[in-house]
């Protein structure tokens, strides 16, 4: 009893947390700023998961959740609603039937992403030396931008430079399940360890056109900044001598920005650095595993992509709402709760809400594919209840099912 007793004191103060979190977000009304927890990578711990309960906490809640999602709207719906304070589900619907998720993955990568890495985390491009050839070892940084390019071509001192894309290997460059127009459609890139603003054609931000050779775009920019001979791809030699290196930003940062903007190419290399972090033999391997550490029930899960932009991907909401249960539970993941956009006023919600009991409330990851709109996160009711959900609708007109997905959501705010 004493354990449990010390680990509901510990929810209470987390939940203050959480709910802080989001009241900042209301009384600024701007996009949240990162905040730089200092956390360490943890190890397998003793975890509690949500409670099933037979009968509804609050029966009119409960009632009217159960309304609003028989919408005709939300086609096949999926759904599930959990009190963070006491562990108990709210309200479910099809709760332990794998949907097609879309982008709403993305808080299973960024959860596993930090149960395993601190949140300060750099990827780390390096240069090495050996004889008249410089050679550039990525280490994955998808972000790379003219500081970066000018960082790196100041450490080429040699007539010829080439590039070793080593540390992805093995790991796919396209998954077969994505649409091959989403690459021009500029929704991701070919997964290559070196990317200029993650592989956009002429621009540095959104949807646009995406190179189909990232890596070699790096390899010609930076050997055009130092005035040598780009070689093409080779591994560092044994004995190379090493020169200098380059490091991405903070991994919460790069999370924020993933979420944010629900970056595809963000969370595919995310999850591959978490693989190659943990010695996993695939992004997908990787995440699963942290998953399973942190108690996670992934009965049903079919992950094929860390980004959602899989239209195979299988996850049941329960999973999703138990991976937010634990970042809000555990004040080492709050860094996934942190980068989920705000309701009428950051990343991919900023649009959306207005109006709604939910404006400034709600936090939470949006998805979207033919057909599929999903929304799961957190909202502080108007009692200061705190309640994690993860709402799923397949074969739905998308705009429509949005509009009911936000006003189910705003409904746990009354």
């Amino acid at each position: 009893m004493r354990r449990k007793g010390l680990f509901i004191g510990a929810i209470v103060a987390v939940l203050a947390v959480v709910a802080a979190v989001v009241v900042v977000a209301v009384v600024a009304a701007t996009r949240a700023t990162t905040v730089e927890p200092g956390l360490v990578a943890p190890t397998a711990r003793e975890v509690a998961v949500p409670a099933h309960r037979e009968g509804p906490v609050n029966p009119a809640q409960a009632e009217e959740l159960e309304a609003l999602s028989a919408d005709p709207a939300l086609g096949e719906f999926f759904g599930i609603v959990t009190d963070v304070q006491t562990g108990e589900t709210v309200w479910e619907k099809n709760a332990d039937t794998p949907g097609r998720p879309a982008s709403v993955t993305k808080i299973l990568t960024a959860t596993a992403a930090v149960n395993a890495l601190p949140a300060d985390h750099r990827v780390v491009t390096e240069v090495f030396r050996s004889g008249d050839t410089s050679y550039i070892k990525a280490g994955g940084d998808v972000w790379l931008a003219d500081a970066s390019l000018d960082a790196l071509a100041h450490l080429i001192e040699t007539p010829v430079v080439a590039l070793d894309t080593s540390v992805w290997a093995g790991f796919e460059t396209i998954v077969p399940s994505w649409d091959p127009a989403d690459v021009d459609g500029g929704f991701v890139a070919p997964m290559e360890p070196a990317m200029i603003n993650g592989a956009r054609i002429g621009a540095e931000t959104g949807d646009v056109p995406r190179s189909h050779t990232p890596a070699a775009d790096v390899l010609g920019a930076v050997a055009a900044r130092a005035g040598a001979e780009p070689a093409g791809i080779a591994h560092v030699p044994e004995g190379a001598t090493k020169v200098g290196e380059v490091h991405s930003p903070r991994l919460d940062d790069r999370l924020a920005a993933m979420m944010d903007h629900s970056d595809n190419v963000m969370a595919e290399a995310i999850g591959r650095e978490l693989a190659v972090a943990t010695g996993a033999e695939s992004p997908v391997a990787g995440v699963e595993a942290q998953l399973a550490t942190l108690g996670i029930p992934t009965e049903g899960l079919i992950l094929n992509d860390c980004s959602g932009l899989s239209k195979d991907n299988r996850i049941a909401p329960r999973t999703i709402d138990v991976a937010l249960y634990q970042a809000a539970t555990h004040p080492e993941l709050l860094p996934v709760l942190r980068s989920l956009p705000v309701a009428y006023g950051s990343g991919t919600l900023a649009e959306r809400f207005g109006g709604k009991d939910g404006q400034g409330w709600v936090r939470a990851k949006t998805g979207t594919l033919d057909a599929t709109s999903g929304l799961a996160g957190t909202v502080t009711g108007e009692d200061g209840s705190v309640y994690t959900f993860a709402f799923i609708s397949n074969g739905s007109d998308i705009l429509a099912a949005r509009e009911s997905l936000d006003t189910l959501a705003s409904a746990l705010r009354k």
